[in-house]
């Protein structure tokens, strides 16, 4: 089963589009949602959760439309934002007395766990917490209702190093579940090499990737060489290629031709998830001869 499915969905606001957007979320893994700032990935967010409507096009949870089983899908849902939006003259007691009425699996007790875990008072008011305890809290709260799906948009965003991996840590300690799902949009693309194993990656409002994570980078390759040996039908076989002093780079599906060609005088690697996503963003390629760009 998908956690999430998307369904050909369409959808405008002023001079933003989304055209024809589909992919899959699986079930009991971690999917990382990537693309450039102003792609549209808080916008489908937004489109998952309900809080706007697509113009056309299906979005399913679990099976089932957000529409027509709000409650029951938002009681299987932990979201995370990158802001917390709730009142910050508010103390972490009374917000728990005003949000847990909302859950039918609210459980106290494990929202006391992690207060205590993260070190957050009940009794101050949450205008006096900092960044990195206002993103705790917000775990702490979609942790407490024992949801089945989590989604967070930019959880650590604006969080220093130390506050960030021990988010990360919670998050995957919390949910190494195989009936648990995540799907976790950001642009801090190192925190999806510690615990992704999907990546839906988008680009240009279209859906480039949505694949399990090592299938992608054991897909693609980046080769390094001489630019003497290349021609023009190397370079179609490329998805991207940069020129230096000290030879080229370049992104393929087809390294196997290279190294049949160049054998150890070409370097091989498999990407990481940034410079997949670097290369694949660029798109272009370098004319070596000139400043020309050629797509």
């Amino acid at each position: 089963m998908n956690a999430i499915e998307l369904n050909a969905v369409s959808y405008q606001h002023k001079e933003f589009k989304l055209n024809d957007v589909s992919f899959r979320v699986p079930q009991g893994f971690v999917t990382g949602f990537i693309g450039a700032n102003g792609v549209g990935k808080t916008t489908i967010i937004r489109l998952i959760m309900n809080l706007i409507e697509p113009n056309n096009g299906q979005i399913l949870l679990f099976n089932k439309s957000m529409s027509h089983h709000a409650v029951e899908l938002k009681n299987k849902i932990g979201f995370i934002y990158s802001e917390l939006y709730l009142n910050d003259k508010w103390t972490v007691k009374k917000i728990e007395s005003y949000i847990a009425p909302f859950y039918s699996h609210w459980d106290d007790t494990r929202f006391d766990f992690f207060l205590e875990k993260f070190d957050l008072p009940k009794d101050k008011k949450i205008k006096s917490f900092s960044t990195g305890m206002k993103m705790k809290l917000s775990i702490a709260i979609a942790f407490s209702h024992h949801a089945e799906l989590f989604i967070l948009d930019e959880p650590t965003s604006g969080l220093d190093p130390i506050v960030r991996n021990e988010v990360l840590d919670v998050i995957q300690e919390e949910l190494i579940d195989e009936n648990k799902s995540v799907f976790i949009s950001t642009h801090i693309i190192s925190d999806l090499e510690k615990i992704a194993d999907y990546l839906v990656y988008i680009k240009d409002g279209e859906v480039i990737l949505n694949q399990f994570l090592d299938d992608i980078l054991n897909q693609f390759q980046i080769v390094k060489g001489d630019p003497k040996q290349l021609d023009n039908e190397l370079i179609d076989l490329t998805h991207y290629i940069e020129y230096n002093h000290t030879g080229f780079t370049a992104l393929t599906t087809h390294a196997n031709v290279f190294k049949e060609l160049f054998g150890s005088e070409v370097a091989i690697t498999n990407p990481t998830i940034e410079e997949l996503m670097v290369y694949l963003e660029k798109g272009k390629i370098k004319n070596k001869h000139s400043n020309d760009e050629m797509i």
